[in-house]
């Protein structure tokens, strides 16, 4: 048969899993869509795909991963976009939105290796990430280590790593569950020390605003709470300008005290060298969660010209 919705993701073993996982999802929601061949999986190479051999700061920051993806949306070739929400920028081609978010995984980061915690990395330790954000923080703890840049997908690294190139990594933690691997973390590291990229763990969807029929096939896959954090984020993230260059770290939660509930927000901006770090956290109802990113963003502005 003729797919009535057709998936466009990334063909790496993470993304084709969370691909599946939505698939799997709608098909649970409606049984139309549970028939052989009803929804089909279309794998788009993006240019954070094809470029091995350099950081993504040095090949065009945010977009990397989501730009060919889009273009096949927008050209009608595929119906819905799945992406780690961590990778997408905060300004969408226009006619895109997204529409509906999974909820949350684990936001944390994993490190990797034979050593329980940063502090006990040895003396001048390499550690292998391509994250800004994650090598940043990790100088903040330990300026005596190395940062070794460090590309591929989580199969890739982990071999990386056993092969001696470096004495640790980290890995955001919902990949390795959603890849049944979190026994391949040696610790799942504190917001206090490594706080986690925006939107980290939550999956995205991403659809042309004017298509009601694929709108209302993902309405039933949003989950309220993850979708408002991930809008104070990207606020955040908005608020910041943030890129690939940027080292910024953002995480929002939502508490329940009863009949209050009460949105909070940490941020991080960092100098690529770990030595200036400022974080700021503020609360607010969850009814102004842009007012939120934009809030905190705005407070890390003004420390760092401090």
């Amino acid at each position: 048969m003729t797919a009535l919705l057709r998936i466009g993701t990334r063909g790496s073993l993470l993304a084709l899993t969370q691909a599946t996982l939505v698939k799997n999802a709608l098909a649970a929601a409606h049984p139309v869509l549970a028939a052989p061949g009803a929804i089909a999986i279309q794998v788009i190479k993006t240019t954070g795909d094809l470029v091995q051999d350099r950081n993504l700061s040095e090949i065009g920051g945010k977009g990397l991963f989501t730009r060919e993806i889009e273009e096949a949306l927008v050209a009608g070739d595929i119906d819905v976009a799945v992406h780690s929400m961590k990778d997408v920028p905060t300004v969408l081609p226009r006619g895109l939105a997204i529409t509906t978010i999974l909820e949350r995984g684990d936001p944390r980061d994993a490190l990797i290796g034979p050593y329980a915690s940063l502090a006990d990395l040895p003396r001048g330790a390499t550690v292998g990430t391509s994250s800004l954000r994650r090598g940043a923080q990790v100088l903040h703890a330990r300026p005596d280590v190395t940062i070794v840049p460090f590309r591929g997908n989580v199969d890739t690294r982990l071999r990386k790593l056993r092969d001696g190139q470096v004495d640790a990594t980290l890995l955001a933690a919902a990949g390795l569950n959603r890849l049944n691997l979190a026994g391949e973390a040696a610790a799942l590291l504190d917001h206090a020390v490594m706080l986690p990229a925006i939107a980290q763990g939550a999956i995205g969807l991403e659809a042309r605003i004017a298509d009601a029929r694929i709108a209302a096939y993902l309405a039933p896959l949003d989950h309220a709470e993850t979708h408002l954090c991930v809008r104070a984020e990207r606020s955040l993230l908005a608020t910041l300008d943030g890129n690939c260059r940027t080292p910024i770290g953002g995480y929002a939660r939502l508490s329940h005290d009863g009949r209050m509930h009460q949105l909070t927000l940490d941020g991080l901006l960092i100098s690529p060298d770990g030595r200036n770090r400022f974080r700021e956290r503020q609360s607010a109802p969850p009814d102004q969660a842009e007012a939120l990113g934009v809030s905190v963003g705005e407070a890390l502005l003004a420390a760092q010209r401090a």
